[in-house]
């Protein structure tokens, strides 16, 4: 469980009644993410407050009344989820910095140009957020807020979230190392197997992978591949 000193209120109002929770605010960070996160683990106290800052409980009646149970648990998820989580201000620009490495992470593996059908560096992708003033919002999803955030860029750069399709000649003799290196990347859409043993197929597969893929390609081919996108 996380120390009083680490945890934040997180608060929550149903009609007249108010409900607090004291929780670590990465994990309920998580949670929201969708990330699956041992809720009362996360919590200081395995308690259900009225008013934490005077230590006073929320009654059983209360508590079946506006959640319709008094499972700690369930009740801490839906005040993490649907209440309001306070954050010092270390806290926030601490999250917030996270938060916007995972975003720009997510958008550089996602997202390309959609006329060249080339990612866009980290680089480029950071200079753009700042030149909008992007906003980072620590308890968004990263899903969320990178969709958000692409709109917001379009205006700057030519950008969008594609998959592309990329069809694949192996020759035989490195399909054993090659085949893992294409299944992990994305989806196969088909595959055929020629005369000569060697593997043709085509993936479907995030447009800001590509260059990752063909450098992992690369490495364990030496080079003997070939490659071609698809309209």
């Amino acid at each position: 469980m996380v120390s009083l000193d680490d945890a934040v209120i997180a608060r929550l109002k149903k009609g007249e009644e108010h409900f607090e929770v004291l929780v670590d605010p990465y994990a309920a960070a998580d949670l929201i993410d969708g990330k699956d996160v041992d809720v009362v683990q996360s919590l200081a106290i395995d308690s259900i407050f009225k008013d934490s800052k005077k230590g006073t409980h929320a009654s059983e009646e209360s508590l079946h009344k506006s959640f319709g149970t008094d499972d700690i648990a369930e009740i801490s998820t839906q005040i993490i989820l649907k209440g309001d989580i306070q954050l010092t201000t270390e806290q926030r620009h601490k999250m917030q910095k996270n938060k916007k490495n995972r975003i720009v992470e997510t958008i550089v593996k996602n997202a390309m140009d959609p006329k060249t059908k080339a990612p866009h560096p980290r680089q480029r992708i950071e200079l753009a957020m700042e030149q909008v003033g992007v906003h980072v919002d620590p308890f968004k999803p990263v899903s969320e807020q990178a969709k958000t955030i692409i709109e917001l860029l379009r205006p700057i750069i030519p950008i969008s979230m594609e998959n592309i399709r990329i069809s694949v000649k192996i020759p035989a003799e490195h399909i054993g190392k090659a085949y893992g290196v294409i299944r992990n990347f994305g989806s196969l859409e088909r595959e055929d197997w020629q005369s000569d043993g060697s593997w043709i197929g085509i993936i479907r597969l995030p447009g800001g992978m590509q260059t990752d893929f063909y450098d992992k390609l690369n490495d364990v081919t030496k080079g003997n591949i070939s490659t071609k996108i698809l309209k």
